[in-house]
Formats: structure tokens, C-alpha cells, sequence
């Protein structure tokens, strides 16, 4: 993206050093401005008389609350941690190591699409209360359930209802080295299997039950769009396949001719019946990805006309190893055109070896469900 370029980033910098510099030369005269007009001043401490590029530094260590903690100490401070381009410096540095978001954190995309010049002090963004609202740290990633959840929560408790099932689909099921089903299946020590349920859907089967923190039962029906003989034939000569999945319909918008992709009959049958979606989308830097065909498909397993509007949707941003160059989680949600879905959704980075990540999605997806069905 723009925002990263080498050139565009140095331009940053160098305004970012030269703002505080100016800021600092300026409140360094203010008390001695008011000693000859016969009034105290406020006190230069150590700190800020240290050389711009030192500050810069010293300040690159501290986390959100500790700058909001400096910036309380005096009003120099207080000025020098809300400079916009101090907080766009942190939040484009930060950006690439976050391993979540979601729909009421996610910056906007012109954020990244902005090179530096096009930036003025008129058109400058609030960077700070957009690297608040987006840093992990910050944000507590919670169901919008009501103040009396808890309490809701216990007493359905005692109530004997149907575990929750979600559909899990994407490329990430079937373009990766690791198989995230296999590990899935294959690790009662972070996602025990509970148990192969009864229930059938024709041409899908039961799906599988597995129990979170050691209680909590969910289900999940694994889509794939192809055959493991075409999988396995796709990986092994680096092609792609067909996805058998959806359809493709052709309809006029205007002057245009535009693509939309229905479910089959037995994949429908599955949305009609799911309180949620799990999309595992491939994050693996080095590889081609197709994502506007990507968000066609999501959109058509959550068609509105197939069930309830506001189910939530996790992103699995998957790769098959820790060591792997991925695509940040930011980036993910706006190559997947997540902010254009009405309903809630979060972007949680995985790793399909190890299961790093997972728990933390179905977490948020358990509870969005639960919300859900409690309204």
C-alpha cells in the first residue's frame, strides 16, 4: 500500500521529527518569556530538552496508556503525544504486527491509500483515537452482549439448548501445506472433539462437536469445494481448482454486466441452519489470491434470504507455518471488503500448524452467537 512506501515512510519521519522539534524550541522559550515578565514558569524538565531524535526514540518504547501516562506530566507533553503525525507514525509501524480486528476497529482504508504528500495539517486524521480504537491492547474483544449477560448467561445454563454450529469454509481449507481440520481433529490438549453428532444434512453430513474451555459444546460443518483427490492433485501441481460450491449468475446493473455466486442446494441447506460463519482465507504472502471472487462468495453464503441477517462471521487469516511471511490482518479485512458486510465480523490471524490464533476466534465467535440468540 502507498503508505508503506521506503520514500513516503522517510517523509514521515522527517516531518514527525521536525513537529516536535518546532514544539519543543517553542516551549522552551515560554519560561523564560514569563521569568522577564516577572511570572513562574513551568518547569523544562530533562526529558524534553533531550535531542528530538532521542524523544523519538524514548517514546517508541512506550505502549498507548504509557504516552497518554507522559502526556499528563506537563502541558509540553500534553501537546508533544497528540501530535497527528506522531500517532501515524505508530499506528503504520504498529499496524503489521496486530493479529486481530474487527468491525468496530478497523481503520479506514484511506489511512493506507494516502501517500504522505497528499497529507496537510487540515487533512490530517485524529491518529490518535484511531490507534486507541484499533490497537489489540486497547480494545477488549467482547461480544456487545447487554450488563446483565452474565446473568442471562447462567440462567441458560440451566436450560438444555442446541450447541451452536457454524459453517467453516474458505481456500485456506484447501490451498495450505497444513491441513487446519487435521490439527483441528488431532489436538484434545487445545480443541477437544466432544463427540460426532447424529444429526444429517444430505450431501454434507453431521459436522463435528468439539468443547471449548472444557465446557462450552459448539458444532462445525466443514465445506470444501472440491474433492480431497482435486485438492490433493491442485496442491501437487500448483493449479487451481473449480470451486463446486457456487454457481456463477450473470445479471445487468446499470450499464455494466455484474457476477453473483449462489450456494448448491446442499451447501444452502447448511446456511439455512447455522448461527455463524468461519471463513479461512489463505494469508500467505507469497501466493496469488483472487479476493473479489473471495467476497462474492462470502456474500452468497450469507444471504439474508438463506437466514437470519446479522450472523457473525470470523476470518481465520491463515498460513500453514509460524515462520511464514503473512498479510496483515488489517490488510486482509479491506482486501475481503469486510467493512461492506452488515453484520458483525472479526479478522483473527492462525496459524494451521501450531492451531495459534483459534481459540481466540472462536471465543469471539461464541460469544457474538450467544448474543445473538439471547436477543
Amino acid at each position: 500500500m502507498a503508505a508503506s512506501n521506503a520514500g513516503d515512510w522517510r517523509r514521515l519521519e522527517s516531518a514527525l521529527r521536525s513537529s516536535l522539534r518546532l514544539l519543543r524550541d517553542r516551549w522552551a522559550r515560554r519560561p523564560r518569556q514569563r521569568e522577564g515578565q516577572g511570572g513562574g514558569g513551568e518547569e523544562v524538565c530533562a526529558l524534553q530538552m533531550l535531542p528530538i531524535d532521542v524523544q523519538l526514540y524514548v517514546m517508541s518504547f512506550l505502549s498507548p496508556q504509557d504516552l497518554c501516562h507522559l502526556g499528563s506530566t506537563n502541558q509540553y507533553w500534553s501537546l508533544a503525544v497528540r501530535d497527528p503525525l506522531l500517532w501515524r507514525y505508530f499506528l503504520l509501524r504498529d499496524l503489521p504486527s496486530w493479529s486481530s480486528v474487527d468491525w468496530k476497529s478497523l481503520p479506514d482504508v484511506e489511512i493506507f491509500n494516502k501517500s504522505f504528500s497528499e497529507h496537510n495539517d487540515n487533512a490530517l486524521h485524529d491518529y490518535m483515537t484511531i490507534y486507541k480504537k484499533s490497537c489489540p491492547q486497547r480494545r477488549h474483544l467482547k461480544s456487545s452482549r447487554p450488563t446483565y449477560g452474565a446473568v442471562a448467561s447462567f440462567l441458560q445454563s440451566l436450560v438444555t439448548q442446541a450447541e451452536p454450529r457454524f459453517a467453516l469454509f474458505g481456500p485456506g481449507l484447501e490451498e495450505l501445506d497444513e491441513s487446519l481440520v487435521q490439527r483441528m481433529m488431532t489436538c484434545p490438549e487445545i480443541l477437544p472433539v466432544a463427540c460426532l453428532p447424529q444429526r444429517q444434512i444430505h450431501g454434507i453430513g453431521s459436522g463435528v462437536s468439539f468443547q471449548f474451555n472444557n465446557h462450552q459444546k459448539f458444532n462445525i460443518l466443514t465445506l470444501y469445494s472440491t474433492t480431497s483427490v482435486e485438492r490433493k492433485r491442485a496442491r501437487s501441481e500448483q493449479t487451481a481448482t473449480v470451486n463446486k460450491m457456487f454457481y456463477q449468475e450473470n445479471s445487468i446493473e446499470g450499464n455494466q454486466q455484474a457476477i453473483h455466486y449462489s450456494v448448491i442446494d446442499q451447501v444452502k441447506k447448511v446456511c439455512e441452519v447455522v448461527d455463524g460463519f468461519i471463513y479461512v482465507a489463505n494469508a500467505e504472502a507469497h501466493k496469488k489470491h483472487n479476493r473479489q471472487d473471495e467476497f462474492a462468495h462470502i456474500l452468497a453464503m450469507i444471504d439474508p434470504t438463506l437466514g437470519p441477517p446479522n450472523r457473525p462471521v470470523l476470518v481465520l487469516s491463515c498460513t500453514s507455518q509460524v515462520d511464514m511471511k503473512r498479510i496483515p490482518c488489517v490488510y486482509m479485512a479491506h482486501q475481503l471488503q469486510l467493512n461492506l458486510l452488515n453484520q458483525p465480523w472479526m479478522v483473527q490471524d492462525t496459524v494451521a500448524a501450531t492451531l495459534s490464533g483459534l481459540l481466540n476466534g472462536i471465543e469471539w465467535i461464541l460469544g457474538e452467537a450467544e448474543c445473538k440468540n439471547s436477543q
